[in-house]
């Protein structure tokens, strides 16, 4: 009679346990050892839990759209395309993304209520409503991230995380009567209520990992150590109990979370050494390339240690002004945006185009780095990336700059270029999205059904 083949124990790690601290609370990534299948050695990757996360990456004013399509091959398939001018950043990872044409916010477009297309374009890019045009009372719709969020509160320690470059405005006018709210926010609980987002790394870090109120998260942040110094021992006394892959992942994250640490303060003392007179308890990053890739960080770090599978981040406010010294570009975007053909201001717009694709590949590739159970932390996310506006000379709402990175745990087929069909709602992206991180939505703006991708 054959024997029964031995099962191996392996130690298991609740995969609620934390490293606990002085102000500090760190979650851990998803180790093999905190799944039940780490008791059997027959347990595969693939029968792992294998959470989704959705990032949604705004830019505003469009773009330069001939430089932006992707060139299509002879054969016209979905698969038969490379990158363009302005998407080449990608080309090292086009085969873990898709890139979709034809996708339409009709309640972006003026109708009756006229002016005001950057408000309307930074309203609808999650939502796909129609704002109310006013600078008083406001009202919109619920984001696609916080319909996720909502369904998957309790399974992580923040429901989402909400990040941008410039700071937020809710009151007053912004863009032709309407509220500065509709153009500093993409995320919305309700109807009435955008979700605030922080824009400074430091308070971006407390607010994942951190404990009690702001006020106690900023005084503990003065005089403690840094978040590893205070949780080494606990650290060292965990690691004792995994096996050889944990421990490459645990090495892999601790060294992530201190690089950011050491950045941010890196930041901060900057910040004081340029004004030595005024007190900067909190470091503001005065260079874009260096401030949104500290937030794409901060994102792979909470997507990583499970803290929310769901993040927004806004690299400029709808109708953003910025000015791009870095790569010679010292005119406003938004000035520039309305372009009239003109070669030189078209050429700047390119570059700052191309430049905004190569921070959100920066965020890809190390989303693509990071390992997870089933893969990258990229295999089991999607990453949006695009604007509420197509051309932002003419302000059109239509054939928008969409790209979809990830495969949202092997639920899509990627390396492909899609066209969505002729005006149809992003809404209906939105949806299919919402389905794939297992939330799924009767309906959102202005949807008419689900999007095959």
């Amino acid at each position: 009679m054959k024997s029964r083949p031995q099962m191996i124990e392996r130690k298991i790690v609740d995969r609620r346990t934390v490293l606990r601290g002085s102000a500090a609370v760190l979650g851990l990534p998803l180790l093999e050892a905190m799944t039940p299948m780490a008791r059997s050695a027959f347990a595969s990757p693939d029968s792992m839990p294998r959470p989704v996360r959705m990032a949604c990456i705004f830019v505003p004013n469009g773009v330069i759209v001939p430089q932006w399509k992707p060139i299509v091959g002879p054969s016209g398939e979905p698969t038969d395309w490379e990158c363009s001018e302005t998407l080449q950043p990608l080309a090292p990872l086009k085969h873990k993304l898709n890139v979709i044409s034809n996708l339409t916010h009709d309640n972006g477009r003026g109708y009756k209520d006229g002016a005001g297309d950057h408000a309307r374009c930074g309203a609808t890019f999650l939502t796909a409503a129609r704002p109310l045009k006013t600078s008083g009372n406001i009202r919109l719709g619920v984001s696609v991230d916080q319909i996720a969020a909502e369904q998957l509160a309790g399974q992580t320690r923040l429901p989402s995380i909400e990040l941008g470059l410039e700071g937020s405005r809710n009151a007053g006018s912004c863009d032709s009567g309407y509220s500065c709210a509709y153009s500093s926010n993409i995320s919305w609980r309700n109807e009435t209520q955008p979700m605030p987002k922080e824009t400074i790394p430091r308070l971006a870090f407390e607010r994942m990992f951190g404990s009690g109120d702001l006020a106690e998260r900023r005084e503990s942040n003065r005089i403690r150590k840094s978040v590893l110094d205070v949780v080494r021992g606990d650290a060292q006394r965990l690691m004792k109990q995994l096996g050889k892959s944990d421990l490459r992942k645990m090495d892999e994250y601790f060294s992530g979370v201190r690089e950011i640490e050491q950045r941010i303060e890196r930041t901060e003392q900057e910040d004081a050494a340029a004004l030595p007179d005024i007190e900067i308890p909190f470091g503001r990053v005065e260079s874009f390339r260096e401030h949104a890739r500290l937030m794409f960080d901060l994102m792979v770090l909470a997507f990583q240690t499970d803290t929310t599978r769901v993040a927004t981040l806004m690299l400029d406010n709808a109708g953003g002004n910025r000015r791009y010294t870095e790569i010679g570009v010292s005119d406003g975007h938004h000035g520039m945006s309305h372009h009239r053909n003109k070669p030189e201001l078209v050429e700047n717009l390119r570059k700052i185009d191309r430049y905004l694709v190569e921070q959100y590949a920066y965020f890809l590739a190390k989303l693509e780095a990071t390992r997870d159970a089933g893969g990258s932390l990229l295999d089991q996310s999607m990453v949006l990336y695009g604007s509420g506006i197509s051309d932002g000379n003419r302000h059109r709402h239509e054939d928008l700059p969409i790209v979809l990175a990830g495969s949202a745990a092997g639920q899509v087929e990627t390396g492909r270029y899609l066209d969505a069909g002729k005006e149809c709602p992003m809404a209906n992206l939105f949806l299919t999205m919402l389905d794939l991180m297992g939330t799924p939505a009767d309906s959102i703006g202005d949807s008419t059904g689900r999007m095959a991708i």
